[in-house]
């Protein structure tokens, strides 16, 4: 897979509001999906439909034993997300130092790109 493509699935998995749910809840510690469940007043068929989502994207491991599904986090994927994303800080770092250059001098706001 290529790592465009893969980053396609990690932003995908988390731009639902379940999904990083999910994902806080297991940064704490692992979990069951039965556990995963409870708070979200879901069922767990919906659930596991999520979890297979963050499965795919990399960001959750799943143990089975028995009936048993155990969850983990995976952050190895949110850190290439978060490689990618910090191409894009410097240009919000310079719109928020003319921002904040306006407020204090009362100058125009204008950004220039570099």
């Amino acid at each position: 897979m290529q790592a465009d493509d893969h980053l396609d699935l990690v932003f995908s998995a988390l731009a639902n509001r379940t999904r990083r749910a999910l994902l806080a809840r297991l940064s704490d510690a692992p979990a069951s999906i039965t556990d995963l469940a409870e708070p979200l007043k879901m069922s767990f068929p919906a659930v596991s439909k999520h979890v297979r989502v963050l499965e795919t994207a990399g960001l959750v491991r799943r143990q089975v034993d028995g009936r048993v599904h155990q969850c983990s986090l995976d952050t190895a994927p949110m850190k290439q997300a978060e490689i990618w994303l910090s191409h894009y800080r410097a240009l919000w770092d310079e719109t928020l130092e003319a921002l904040d250059m306006h407020f204090k001098d009362g100058e125009p706001c204008v950004r220039t790109r570099k």
